[in-house]
């Protein structure tokens, strides 16, 4: 990852659908807009009239992909649109979705957020039997399975095909029969289910639904299929049931904080984890600081139950765009400073502890931490919302490797070491889940913490284990 970009996992992907809106196209394009922060690699809508489906996509960002008059050609009251990070496949035009085919039952599109386990197992049989795939994507896979379905009804065939692929996703499928969306048997990735005056949609996240007036009704269930068409919602659930593993890491980072994801409100979440950190370790300090953006919510609830005064002792640029031009002769820690600048009057001379969500190689926390004491900070003491990170997800989220997660091969004093800090303190694991559920317990019933604790909820065959590289040696 370029030095100059946060330090950060990367979001997966955002999807959202919309049935029986005259105006589809258009409020196709806010949503995704609202869900920018999922996905910022490229963006795709596709469109159908009742008799022509009509798609655009391209690479970038929502507001530069879709024009007045790309968004003129997205005629119809149904659509689907996703936004790209890629966690498989290679960033080019083929591999933007919505994905779409014509196959015997007529004309599919389809969206996806999530990462297949067996991708790469079931692309090599089908390749095998003379299947040709136009992308390096691993949602194709679930296209070519719903294609080689001999079931009569799409709703059949996407069982069918979802039985046979391990991981996580969320799908939207639109069709001449309407739009589907699944979420899988572990509900890893969130779907929810939203109502206008005149149609229905479907988001990752309910901020999707703010910008456009539409109102949450609820969560798709894990394991449950939805069918709307012109005769109303309808649900199924064919899957066999399984042990619900949601990514906690949603509310840690990667949802808007204005948004219901998981039925509960991230903003008041993310509080709540400053909370429970500030609890679990007293510390005498001047001044409670966020890392902004993402740290902000945690330091207002850190400051709110230590009683430390908060402050703005970062601030960001919010207008950086994605390639910078450095100076020949080289400015320390460049990349950091271009988006972060530590204000003097502030920190100077103070106790101050910096509020983070997580960390994930380290390099630039130590970056920020040097940004901080240069600035006159007397102590700097960073508290991190969440419980270190030790292994790589494989279910929709942009990883580094188990190498370059620091927290993988470090103890918690030498990761403190590394990053300059006079102390360094992580939220634990049962913390984290007193704040997610509001309770004294902090027992895990509903959520994947496979990146705090290595433990996989979606069990992995031994050729997957070698095709992801699951137990690679680690570094010393």
């Amino acid at each position: 990852m370029d030095e100059s970009v946060f330090d950060k996992l990367q979001e997966e992907c955002a999807i959202f659908g919309i049935y029986g809106h005259p105006e589809a196209g258009n409020l196709t394009y806010l949503g995704l807009y609202a869900l920018q922060h999922r996905g910022q690699e490229a963006s795709g809508i596709v469109t159908y009239d009742g008799n022509t489906f009509y798609q655009e996509k391209g690479t970038g960002l929502v507001a530069d992909i879709f024009s007045e008059d790309r968004l003129r050609k997205l005629k119809g009251n149904a659509a689907i649109g996703h936004n790209r990070y890629s966690t498989t496949g290679d960033n080019c035009l083929e591999n933007v979705q919505p994905l779409m085919v014509n196959y015997a039952l007529g004309t599919l599109g389809m969206v996806h957020n999530g990462n297949l386990i067996n991708a790469s197992f079931l692309r090599d049989e089908m390749e095998a039997y003379g299947a040709i795939f136009q992308s390096s994507m691993d949602s194709e896979v679930i296209i070519h399975l719903i294609a080689h379905s001999r079931q009569e009804r799409l709703v059949q065939r996407i069982v069918d095909a979802c039985e046979r692929v391990r991981g996580a996703y969320s799908l939207l499928f639109l069709s001449e029969e309407g739009l589907i969306g699944v979420r899988d048997p572990y509900g890893v990735r969130p779907l929810c289910l939203g109502k206008m005056k005149e149609g229905y949609v479907l988001a990752s996240e309910t901020c999707a639904f703010d910008l456009i007036d539409a109102e949450y009704v609820r969560d798709i269930e894990p394991g449950e299929i939805v069918q709307i068409n012109e005769k109303g919602v309808f649900s199924f659930k064919p899957f066999t049931k399984v042990s619900p593993a949601q990514c906690v890491f949603e509310y840690v980072y990667f949802s808007r904080p204005d948004s219901r994801v998981f039925d509960r409100n991230v903003y008041h979440i993310r509080k709540r984890l400053g909370m429970e950190l500030a609890r679990e370790g007293e510390i005498k300090a001047d001044i409670v600081i966020p890392v902004p953006d993402s740290g902000v919510p945690a330091a207002l609830g850190f400051a709110e139950a230590s009683k430390i005064p908060y402050d703005t002792g970062l601030i960001r640029n919010h207008y950086v765009g994605r390639t910078f031009i450095e100076p020949q002769q080289s400015i320390r820690h460049f990349g950091v400073k271009i988006k972060l600048n530590a204000v003097r009057e502030i920190l100077d001379g103070k106790r101050v502890v910096v509020v983070d969500d997580s960390i994930v190689r380290g390099t630039t926390s130590r970056k920020i931490v040097k940004m901080i004491r240069a600035a006159g900070a007397k102590e700097i003491h960073v508290r991190i919302s969440s419980p270190p990170i030790i292994s790589p997800c494989f279910y929709g989220i942009d990883t580094p490797t188990r190498q370059e997660l620091v927290a993988s091969s470090h103890s918690v004093e030498e990761i403190r070491k590394y990053i300059t800090a006079d102390s360094l303190s992580y939220l634990s694991t049962e913390g984290m889940f007193r704040a997610v559920y509001n309770s004294d317990s902090g027992e895990n019933r509903h959520f994947c913490t496979a990146c705090f604790s290595g433990n996989y909820p979606i069990p992995f065959t031994g050729e997957e284990i070698i095709q992801l590289g699951l137990f690679e040696e680690r570094e010393p």
